[in-house]
């Protein structure tokens, strides 16, 4: 059994939480990515934050509300584990993810870049 704090950095999930509990999955709050931005450098350093924090402790790490490749490109920059957000999917009846994983590359779901289309 793997064990994970969602919504870091909110209610209940603090610091203190890490070290008391044996967890193994930090999933930070889509409060915190919506503020992923390249002009915003509060924003990435809070998040860079979060991800070396639960690297330290050895935790994966998933950011939730992905919804633009301008984040998603950040949080690979920053070594971020996965994602989770409409960027990858809306969603869908179980039916529609079985064949939405089988249509993908190892269980990515990643929409073309609208920057690098071609016209």
């Amino acid at each position: 059994m793997k064990i994970a704090i969602d919504d870091f950095g909110t209610g209940y999930s603090s610091l203190g939480r890490l070290a008391e509990l044996p967890i193994d999955t930090l999933k930070i709050d889509r409060s915190f990515v919506s503020r992923l931005r390249p002009d915003d450098r509060s924003g990435r350093m809070l998040v860079w934050t979060i991800v070396n924090l639960a690297r330290s402790f050895k935790m994966t790490v998933v950011a939730e509300g992905v919804e633009t490749h301008e984040q998603l490109g950040l949080l690979w920059d920053m070594e971020c584990d996965q994602s989770q957000g409409y960027l990858h999917s809306k969603p869908v009846a179980a039916v529609e993810l079985a064949e939405l994983l089988r249509s993908t590359r190892n269980g990515y779901i990643l929409p073309p870049d609208p920057a690098s289309a071609t016209p």
